[in-house]
């Protein structure tokens, strides 16, 4: 009987320790799931914030070259944690306006000239963040292919943007076409200004500039000045097109503008640096082949 006894209590024990072990692996079992769990979750917390730390920028840009410039700063500017978004426009009016509105953060289109103007007609209070790139002016012809060919009463068909009108007439003079004032700056010239005009050039200046390749196509003998980035859009290459193609001398570096209120803003700075690059530099020059020419101040 005691022998009896003695075998039942070591056969009782035998299963209380093998329940405690078994709950001791669920309950190990149920820790490290929930473990695993909160490591997950803590992983995916931490993606979020990643994301949700970037910072948007909403640029608005001419197509050409603008637009696809800042396409291909896009990358490097999602390493500083910049999210560009591009908006792009066809036009030199809406831009600006865009930006004054608040629809934009700031915008990439426009020389220093053309920025200084507007702000003066239109009271915008705008400041230039950094510039980024010069676009040679071209005068291009159908029919005229050397300087000498051009003949007396040849028409000058330019942009209605006063502020690109001195920018043409000194290609002109620089050919020995035409004397400016020697009073009034090169950049402020009009067509008022000219004092001599021995070939009697008649100037046409109310063609809104995304038209000019057209007058191109249509005014076959005519002088067409055409704004670089329509001149690419038009598959016109300025370096062997152009019959005057202005130097990278010029003053109308293409700047990113901004409300005066973001003038310190670093989000800014930090997209004026990524497209001053090595990497958007070199893209540009093998993009555009000297149509497009970048800067650095």
């Amino acid at each position: 009987m005691k022998k009896l006894l003695t075998l039942l209590c070591a056969t009782l024990l035998l299963f209380a320790l093998a329940a405690c072990g078994t709950a001791n692996e669920e309950d190990e079992a149920a820790d490290n799931n929930n473990a695993g769990e909160t490591e997950g979750t803590d992983e995916n917390t931490e993606e979020g914030t990643a994301e949700q730390e970037l910072t948007e920028l909403v640029v608005g840009a001419s197509s050409v070259p603008h637009a696809e410039i800042l396409e291909e700063a896009k990358p490097l500017l999602e390493e500083q944690g910049i999210e560009l978004e591009v908006e792009v426009y066809q036009d030199y009016v809406f831009p600006n306006d865009d930006l004054e509105s608040g629809t934009l953060d700031a915008n990439y289109f426009q020389h220093i000239p053309y920025l200084e103007s507007q702000m003066e007609e239109k009271g915008f209070d705008f400041v230039n963040i950094g510039g980024i790139h010069i676009e040679p002016m071209g005068i291009y012809s159908q029919n005229i292919e050397s300087i000498d060919d051009i003949e007396d009463g040849t028409v000058v068909i330019m942009s209605n943007s006063v502020a690109d009108h001195g920018r043409v007439l000194s290609l002109l003079e620089r050919e020995g076409l035409i004397t400016l004032d020697e009073d009034v700056k090169a950049v402020d010239a009009t067509v008022q200004d000219v004092v001599d005009n021995p070939l009697n050039l008649e100037f046409d200046t109310d063609i809104d500039a995304g038209f000019l390749p057209e007058f191109y196509e249509r005014e076959a003998d005519a002088l067409v000045a055409i704004n670089t980035n329509y001149a690419i859009e038009a598959d016109l290459v300025p370096t062997d097109d152009a019959l005057i193609l202005e130097g990278s001398e010029s003053p109308y570096v293409n700047v990113i503008a901004a409300r005066a209120e973001d003038e310190d803003n670093e989000t800014l700075h930090t997209l004026v640096e990524v497209l001053r690059s090595e990497e958007i530099q070199t893209f540009i020059e093998e993009e555009y082949e000297g149509a497009v020419v970048p800067v650095n101040e």
